[in-house]
């Protein structure tokens, strides 16, 4: 009996760690194919033509395409319109198609919409847990922009949108001309802070792999996130996972959660202080709209309001994923924004 014991024991400690070498491996490069090409006025551009489960989102007027910012890196970018340039950059879990009800409310002869998914998400390219770094993100997504070879814009960032954004266009500091801020972080951490219980948990080795790849789904904990459920059905939630989960490289979700900067010495913070330097030293029209639903973010929004002092703040019943609740107070924001762009240049 003591030798089966002895047995068993030793087969679950066995399990437990190939489970853990299998959670905590670092995952491989995964670069997304392309058909064709699509013409732009910044150069050719790889077409990605979108899977059924998500072209259905998208209008027949869309652009789906690739730019490629280093050899194997492709950042997918949706594009709708034309006129002022408008860059959306969205957050964790998503995909640039969180911005779809936005872009569609926005006329399509006065704003370019140009929606890119951050690495590691939707069909963008996928990479080993290693590189998920801020300073990479920032790279990559300032290489995209530079390749677009866009003139100005104006910025909408949510959730690592924020700081990614924000951080790409302080690397191209004349293209920044307005902003409208969702719910995010921007401001660095000037002492030890406290993260959200999730992220605590995901910055707890191994303990962070268990949970978030073994155990719970983030993609399928979206619904609690909003203040209707219902505005998180299984197709939207589908358009989010689905193209992570088919790439073979889920990594990228649990490590962009461990870039979270908990305080000043956080690997992440000397982004946060450069990008942060940026935007306080630049005065362009800003508007701040805050899903007050977010049981994420809600409280930073007092934070949101000292690094914006002038920005006009509309405070709405939306939830974090606030893109899908209340997008057409977003939409207004931006036309506003842009409305005080165009005044200061007839001044």
């Amino acid at each position: 009996m003591k030798k089966i014991l002895l047995s068993i024991l030793g087969i679950a400690v066995l399990a437990v760690a190939i489970s853990s070498f299998v959670l905590t491996r670092d995952g491989e490069l995964k670069t997304p194919a392309g058909e064709g090409t699509i013409a732009l006025e910044a150069g050719n551009f790889e077409a990605f033509p979108l899977p059924d489960y998500a072209a259905k989102f998208a209008g027949d007027d869309y652009k789906s395409y690739f730019v490629e910012v280093e050899t194997g890196i492709k950042v997918h970018v949706l594009e709708v319109g034309s006129g002022y340039p408008v860059y959306m950059q969205h957050g964790l879990p998503t995909n640039g198609f969180l911005y779809r009800k936005v872009a569609n409310i926005l006329p399509r002869d006065q704003f370019r919409v140009i929606m890119p998914t951050i690495v590691g998400l939707g069909f963008s390219s996928k990479v080993p847990a290693s590189q998920h770094t801020l300073e990479n993100h920032l790279r990559w997504m300032n290489a995209a922009l530079k390749k677009l070879a866009l003139q100005d814009a104006i910025f909408i960032g949510h959730d690592w949108g924020g700081p990614i954004g924000m951080g790409a266009l302080a690397r191209s500091p004349e293209l920044l001309k307005g902003a409208v801020i969702l719910n995010t972080v921007l401001d660095s951490a000037k002492e030890e802070r406290d993260l959200a219980a999730p992220l605590v948990i995901a910055n707890t080795p191994v303990a962070g792999e268990i949970l978030f790849e073994g155990l719970v789904s983030i993609f399928g904990q979206l619904p609690s996130y909003q203040a209707d459920p219902a505005s998180m059905p299984d197709d939207i939630i589908q358009l989010y996972e689905k193209p992570v989960r088919d790439s073979g490289n889920a990594k990228g979700l649990l490590a962009m959660m461990r870039m979270s900067a908990d305080g000043p010495d956080h690997p992440s913070s000397k982004q946060y202080r450069e990008f942060e330097e940026y935007y306080q030293g630049r005065d362009f029209p800003t508007e701040i709209v805050w899903g007050m639903q977010d049981s994420i973010l809600v409280k930073r929004l007092s934070d949101m309001k000292k690094n914006f002092p002038n920005a006009a703040v509309t405070e709405t019943q939306g939830g974090h994923f606030l893109q899908e609740e209340t997008p057409e107070e977003i939409a207004a924001a931006v036309q506003r924004v842009h409305a005080r762009i165009e005044d200061a240049v007839e001044e």
